[in-house]
């Protein structure tokens, strides 16, 4: 055994100096090793044996163990709310989300979506007393909710405008000539255009004129002061209280968003107590009306339609007279997405027009015309022609979360004169908001 023993030592010595072991340390580095093998597969001796004692248990005390398993449940039948409130949790993983789901979407579900889930009615009403008492205290904080949403929505563009601006201001300690030199870069690359960028540097230069002591933060007071003043001088009220049926006919090109538009702004007014009806105008798109139904669907409003490749003639004027018919408030008419260019589509415009006025005095009393805020100076070269070509009364910017050229709001405003009615600061059918220029331009300047 012994020579066993020293033969191992031996080998394991030996392996550990071609490991790098030095040859006077080999033989207690060999003992070493052992020792910790030895350990360890007493160790795992130890845990084997805990694990098979611990196996054992239940079945050496079979007749005790019912017992002891049925004593913490005799608490539990006494105490019925504590047992509630533990095997709740359990149940709203998969029971409780799905009649949540169905109040969000209320106007499109039928009873349908209610009946599986009424057991579950009552820990669903339990737990939506104390959101009641949220909610009533909800509507103080509504104005700070809309406007930390627009700055949210906005951030993009606050970065790549105003937050050049400050860094570029937060370097200099006069106003010169290089410095507005500068600016005039940033707001163009920020696309407010030349002929707006051109007037607020005006701006700035005849403030500088009547202040010799102006300092750069001046500079940041004065653009905000031009911006809020411009977009102030074209914003007109959107009128929704005309006596009979306020005709809003909605055109732009393709891929702008013109039915989604639709559709969330008949979840806006209808929510505000109006009767809107839909009239689904867009006969040549595929799939169109039905993207609008659905909408219409979501909003819990009427539409009317005709098949695909119909006359949007003959949509408005059925549209016109439901509209008439049925006391709507509201009749919200699509269009086909057209280019500018093509003249043929936008003297069918001017047809439906006409079509709209014969049946209803004035129609359309807003003709609203949608852009893509992330397509920036185009959105401003499709504005000048469309309002050329139709009596474009105000604007609807889509998008405006996803750009850092929100600035097109101002040089559209500034440049044709037209004020911007809506603007999209997200996806959800709530993230179409009703634009105020002073919070629009507050958003974009409040650090």
């Amino acid at each position: 055994m012994n020579e066993q023993m020293t033969q191992l030592v031996q080998q394991l010595g030996d392996w550990l100096v071609g490991l790098g072991v030095p040859e006077t340390q080999k033989t207690a580095a060999a003992f070493g090793l052992l020792f910790l093998l030895a350990t360890f597969l007493v160790l795992i001796l130890i845990l084997v044996l805990f694990r098979l004692r611990g196996g054992r248990k239940p079945a050496a005390t079979g007749e005790e163990e019912p017992e002891e398993r049925r004593e913490p449940e005799r608490p539990a039948k006494e105490v019925p709310a504590e047992t509630a409130g533990e095997e709740a949790p359990a149940e709203a993983v998969a029971e409780v989300p799905e009649p949540r789901a169905v109040a969000a979407e209320e106007p499109l579900v039928t009873d349908t979506g209610v009946e599986p889930v009424a057991e579950e009615a009552e820990p669903a009403g339990e737990e939506a007393e104390p959101t009641a008492d949220q909610a009533a205290e909800a509507p103080p904080e509504e104005p700070a909710s809309l406007f930390q949403r627009m700055r949210r929505g906005l951030a993009k563009t606050q970065a790549g405008l105003v937050g050049r601006i400050d860094t570029l201001l937060g370097g200099r300690g006069k106003v010169d000539a290089e410095l507005i030199e500068e600016l005039e870069e940033i707001l163009i690359t920020a696309d407010l255009g030349m002929q707006t960028t051109q007037a607020l540097i005006a701006a700035i230069e005849q403030r500088m004129a009547r202040d010799a002591a102006a300092d750069p933060q001046m500079v940041r007071q004065v653009l905000q002061q031009e911006m809020s003043r411009r977009l102030a001088e074209v914003d007109t009220p959107f009128d929704l209280d005309r006596p009979g049926p306020m005709v809003v006919m909605v055109v732009g090109v393709n891929g702008v968003g013109k039915t989604t538009t639709i559709g969330k702004l008949a979840h806006l007014w209808t929510a505000q107590g109006k009767k809107v009806l839909l009239g689904a105008g867009d006969t040549f798109r595929a799939a169109a009306a039905d993207q609008l139904e659905v909408w219409a669907g979501r909003a819990g409003v009427d539409i009317v339609r005709h098949a695909e490749g119909a006359d949007p003639a003959a949509v408005a004027f059925d549209a016109a007279k439901a509209a008439v018919a049925r006391g709507a408030d509201i009749l919200l008419l699509d269009t086909a997405g057209r280019l500018h260019t093509k003249v043929n589509l936008m003297e069918e415009l001017k047809k439906v027009r006409r079509v709209l006025a014969r049946e209803i005095p004035e129609a359309p009393h807003e003709t609203l015309l949608v852009l893509d805020a992330t397509t920036g100076q185009n959105a401003l070269v499709q504005a000048r022609l469309f309002k050329e070509a139709v009596e474009v009364t105000g604007l609807v910017l889509t998008k405006l979360d996803g750009t850092a050229r929100g600035g097109i709001v101002v040089a559209i405003a500034n440049d044709l004169q037209l004020p911007v009615r809506f603007v999209g600061i997200g996806e959800g059918i709530e993230d179409l908001r009703p634009f105020e220029p002073e919070m629009f331009v507050r958003a974009l300047f409040e650090k």
